[in-house]
């Protein structure tokens, strides 16, 4: 199986998401990652849910990993990480801005020992700005990045996402960004420090937001499951359900309005193109729906898609686990763990050459490696 980052060794000094999402991903691909936790475990290791005493969210985002429990407020266990540090190619860290280098851990002291050393920090609002020293919480980010002012039912509420999207995001742009800089050291030998703003990376992916904003002058506006400038482009009304239908052309509208016994709609001004069909949405949602209504969600889908237009049921993630297409795609692994036995892993969802790799094993023990990783690098056993 390909493995993309074999022979790449990775200090992880993060805890809880974004920092263990970050690394989990580079574990997939083959990277050694060596995972420091402060004696007590980190944090996610006493969040539920639990199974045999062990934390889901901690095993599901530390597959592939070594632990080495070190307290870095001794002078011998940090001597350690600095020695650990200056034999691998990457760092992850995700303390408060400013707190590793007040440990010694921060990037300008461990470049300085390793100079091809990629040193990547994530924080919540990043390592400078005004807003640096607010709380990393994926909720207070989501909140002012803009995306909860734009998410929730017409009329209603702002809506947070029922994932810590933020904290994911940040993980998600770290390895990316980790993986550019190995690239830029095979060219020119030296390392890199790369600041990750959980704040930035949110923001950055609000496109529709930032269109409207940047270039129409408008705020987005709220309005429940349908896109906000597309219309129709959302969820409609069945006999026993919802169904969510994308139209995004004159050719599926026609074939729409077709489909719903009202071939006169293609024609008619208020639904001539997507703008004026969003202006009017209410009045094209009403027709949809005398149509919709009658049938069930799954008699929707199947006339929808016979039709050619993208139609979908709303799935809860047991139905986004059990089926085929999700077996054949491999979406969950079952990986060896020291206490499960088998535990489910949702691994990087990318094929390299028609295979998937995913990490070799589940989470690891607190500081279960400390020995192997220590004569790994040469290292007097302390403690």
């Amino acid at each position: 199986m390909s493995r993309p980052l074999a022979g790449i060794k990775v200090l992880d000094l993060s805890r809880v998401l974004a920092g263990p999402y970050c690394t989990a991903l580079l574990a997939d691909l083959g990277a050694e990652v060596i995972k420091v936790e402060p004696p007590a475990g980190d944090d996610y290791r006493h969040i539920g849910p639990f199974s045999q005493g062990e934390s889901a969210l901690f095993t599901l985002n530390n597959r592939g990993k070594r632990s080495i429990a070190l307290d870095l407020k001794s002078a011998d266990d940090l001597a350690l990480a600095e020695a650990i540090a200056a034999r691998v190619d990457v760092v992850v860290e995700n303390f408060r801005p400013g707190v590793a280098a007040r440990l010694g851990l921060g990037a300008e002291a461990l470049r300085a020992a390793n100079r091809r050393l990629i040193y990547c920090s994530i924080s919540g609002f990043g390592q400078e700005g005004p807003f640096k020293d607010l709380p990393a919480y994926d909720l207070v980010v989501q909140a002012m990045s803009g995306l909860m002012a734009g998410t929730g039912e017409e009329g209603g509420a702002p809506l947070k996402t029922g994932e810590s999207i933020a904290d994911l995001l940040a993980g998600l742009f770290a390895s990316w960004s980790i993986m550019a800089a190995l690239v830029q050291r095979n060219t020119t030998g030296q390392g890199a420090t790369l600041d990750v703003a959980m704040y930035d990376a949110l923001f950055s992916m609000l496109t529709t937001s930032h269109a409207l904003h940047l270039y129409a002058g408008q705020l987005p506006r709220r309005v429940g499951n349908r896109h906000p400038l597309s219309t129709p482009f959302g969820c409609f009304a069945t006999r026993d359900g919802q169904v969510v239908i994308a139209v995004l052309n004159a050719r599926q509208f026609a074939a729409l309005a077709h489909l719903i016994g009202a071939p006169e709609a293609a024609d008619d001004p208020r639904f001539a193109t997507d703008t004026s069909r969003t202006e009017h949405e209410p009045a094209l949602k009403a027709l949809i729906e005398s149509w919709s209504r009658a049938v069930t969600t799954e008699e929707a889908v199947a006339a929808l898609s016979a039709a050619s237009l993208p139609a979908a049921p709303i799935w809860d993630i047991a139905q986004a686990i059990s089926n085929e297409h999700a077996a054949m795609r491999g979406l969950v692994s079952l990986l060896q763990h020291p206490v499960l036995g088998e535990a489910a892993t949702v691994g990087q969802p990318v094929r390299f050459d028609g295979e998937k790799p995913v990490a070799i094993a589940s989470a690891p023990r607190l500081g279960g490696d400390r020995d192997a990783i220590l004569q790994e690098f040469g290292l007097e056993k302390r403690g």
